[in-house]
């Protein structure tokens, strides 16, 4: 992962996200790509009378904004050790995030955890997973750190998803003191087993450890939560909206649950 984008967004959950995307690239050796997309331009208003006239005070306000927070980032990056640039597009946050991320490894985004009021949307999330082929790092607003040599915990369910993400995830977990293989009993077969899951790993050198749960809780994502705590996890990978996003937005999902939930950094890839 010598690639890390980073979204810059002046909102409760910029300083997780600015301190997790700094620990991924100084524990690679990467660089990290400081993008703000932001989709205000001065815009052409008709009046009726004067005929046409153009809003230069919403354009000079978000000027003056997207000036101060570049300022701020590279006064914040000016003291820090790793190589990095700042861009600044003309885009919604998700279509700005998926044009500039066909060179990156894996890209820094907020969970829909933090302030109910000004925290990432949980749409902007499910566009950029779905545009995009590169993996998320979806950091906590209350979390200002990623431990790449923590204890890694795989949500595995036998999917392309849970297999996209582990495929991604694979620079990480050479950097974890131990990786868990979870897999939840949902009385169904699975397409690979955990054990195809462990095996991968072993062929990149990676010791990972399986455990079989049974969802006797009121919800996998319950037995996924309280695992991650029981075994101290520093970080979960798990693949994203293995359901439709419209199933999952009207009745709920593993996926949205834990972008809401989960207390630690996921890596996640659809």
């Amino acid at each position: 992962m010598k690639s890390v984008l980073l979204y810059v967004n002046d909102d409760t959950g910029l300083e997780a996200r600015l301190q997790a995307a700094l620990d991924v690239t100084r524990a690679t050796h990467g660089h990290l790509h400081c993008l703000r997309a932001n989709p205000y331009n001065p815009q052409m208003a008709f009046d009726g009378v004067t005929g046409m006239s153009v809003v230069y005070d919403v354009a000079k306000l978000t000027r003056d904004a997207d000036e101060k927070l570049r300022a701020e980032i590279e006064s914040r990056m000016a003291d820090e050790d790793v190589p990095w640039d700042y861009q600044e597009v003309n885009a919604s946050p998700a279509r700005g995030l998926a044009r500039n991320s066909a060179l990156a490894d894996i890209m820094v985004l907020s969970s829909a955890s933090g302030d109910k009021d000004n925290v990432l949307p949980m749409g902007i999330l499910g566009d950029v997973l779905f545009n995009t082929n590169v993996p998320a790092l979806v950091q906590p607003d209350s979390v200002k750190k990623f431990d790449a040599a923590g204890v890694a915990v795989v949500a595995w369910n036998g999917s392309f998803e849970a297999g996209n993400a582990l495929r991604a995830a694979v620079p990480l977990l050479h950097l974890a003191s131990a990786v868990h293989i979870l897999t939840v009993d949902e009385d169904k077969d699975h397409d690979l087993p955990p054990l195809a899951a462990s095996e991968y790993l072993s062929r990149h050198g990676i010791t990972s450890e399986i455990h079989s749960m049974s969802a006797k809780k009121p919800s996998v994502e319950a037995v996924l939560l309280s695992t991650v705590e029981a075994l101290h996890g520093s970080y979960m990978v798990m693949g994203a909206y293995g359901h439709s996003r419209a199933r999952e937005f009207l009745f709920g999902g593993v996926t949205r649950s834990l972008f809401r939930d989960c207390p630690v950094p996921l890596i996640v890839s659809h």
